[in-house]
């Protein structure tokens, strides 16, 4: 997802909002999430993408972010939390610590389902203003080349109208 969201940004392809997308990478996860709570806070949208590690470092971002009750959509690739050694196998340590922060988790167990449930999780938070952790496999789902049912562009900006 993010690499896709970073290509079409590069390529200035429209959002469906009709805007280019600005893709800013920080340098650790605990700014990114500091970040994204300041954009929110003046009316913008933002979203990241993490993985296990990084999304610990982001949950006291989330107690505000979820206090406040402001809309936004963080994308975890959920890894096993790595503990002695380096870990790249699925496990779900990272999504059961932000349980308690307030977040929605949506968490999607193939390919097509993490495509559907970022979107679902854009409009959920945007409807009800809590925001939404959207997870998914994080080494078996993000690294698996399917064939997806990809949505028209038309499909996002009928979405933008409801959401209006």
């Amino acid at each position: 997802l993010s690499e896709m969201c970073d290509t079409w940004s590069a390529g200035g392809v429209q959002n469906a909002f009709e805007q280019v997308t600005k893709i800013t990478q920080l340098q650790s996860e605990a700014g990114a999430a500091g970040s994204m709570h300041g954009a929110l806070s003046v009316g913008g949208l933002a979203t990241t993408f993490t993985a296990s590690q990084g999304l610990l470092l982001m949950v006291p971002n989330m107690y505000k972010i979820a206090g406040e009750l402001i809309p936004c959509v963080m994308h975890v690739a959920a890894r096993a939390v790595a503990g002695q050694a380096l870990s790249i196998f699925g496990d779900q340590n990272d999504i059961q610590a932000v349980r308690s922060t307030g977040f929605a988790i949506l968490f999607g167990s193939s390919v097509q389902q993490a495509v559907d449930f970022a979107l679902a999780s854009h409009i959920a938070t945007l409807r009800s203003r809590v925001p939404f952790v959207h997870a998914f496999d994080g080494f078996r789902t993000s690294h698996e080349i399917q064939k997806i049912q990809a949505y028209p562009k038309e499909i996002f900006q009928k979405v933008v109208e409801l959401l209006a």
